[in-house]
């Protein structure tokens, strides 16, 4: 077996119609977890406009022995559904890893064997799904997120810096502080340390990223590529 993810213990599912339809206060996302459930274990739906790997489908009952067919009860340990009404809004996800789906016609919340019909259209509206599609493809299969289609984003450690300094100016900390715990920078250096004046003015720009990001900028971080 090819490295990946190996399947989580059940988790609970989201009943459908338990959750309001979307608004366009709430940042982007048609549901989003209680502020404190634990990262890894929150499953965020963000809109289909806000993630452009979100597919498109129609859900169509099948014969659960048809090759084609995907069993949702198969995939419970990582599946969370939304209902409003415009369908049902899904997401696999492990805390990692994700694949949207917005079922426009049929359902996955009853369990049953469907065969999904993909809506994908045009050339730079199709792209960004292609890989989802092959992630969704190979879960079903597999039981499992592989790693080969996940590969490390080498922005992701910025952004975790930028939220960083962000939860520290939030809570009132000057930027040498957090130059002295994010960076080991000691309070008191020689004038011409090129060390401790490159890490203020990191410090300085993680600090405009952070509150650029918290502004709304966060919203465009799906749209810079999977």
């Amino acid at each position: 077996m090819s490295p990946g993810t190996p399947a989580p213990a059940p988790r609970r599912a989201a009943r459908a119609g338990s959750h309001p339809a979307p608004t366009p206060s709430c940042g982007g996302f048609t549901f989003a977890e209680r502020p404190e459930v634990e990262a890894p274990d929150a499953r965020i739906l963000w809109r289909a406009d806000f993630d452009p790997g979100t597919l498109h489908v129609v859900a169509a009952p099948i014969g659960r022995g048809d090759p084609d067919a995907i069993d949702p009860a198969a995939l419970a340990p990582w599946l969370t559904i939304v209902r409003d009404g415009q369908g049902e809004h899904a997401v696999l996800s492990d805390g990692w890893h994700h694949i949207r789906l917005d079922v426009e016609q049929g359902s996955l919340a009853a369990g049953e064997p469907v065969l999904l019909h993909y809506r994908l259209k045009g050339i730079a509206t199709a792209e960004p799904r292609i890989l989802p599609l092959r992630r969704l493809i190979d879960l079903c299969r597999n039981r499992r997120f592989s790693k080969s289609l996940y590969p490390p984003d080498p922005r992701v450690e910025r952004w975790i810096l930028a939220l960083r300094v962000h939860d520290a100016v939030m809570d009132g900390a000057s930027q040498r502080e957090i130059a002295r715990v994010l960076f080991d920078d000691a309070p008191v250096r020689g004038e011409g340390d090129r060390r401790s004046d490159s890490i203020r003015s990191r410090v300085r720009r993680l600090v405009g990223e952070a509150r650029r990001l918290a502004g709304g900028g966060y919203r465009a971080l799906m749209r810079r590529g999977d």
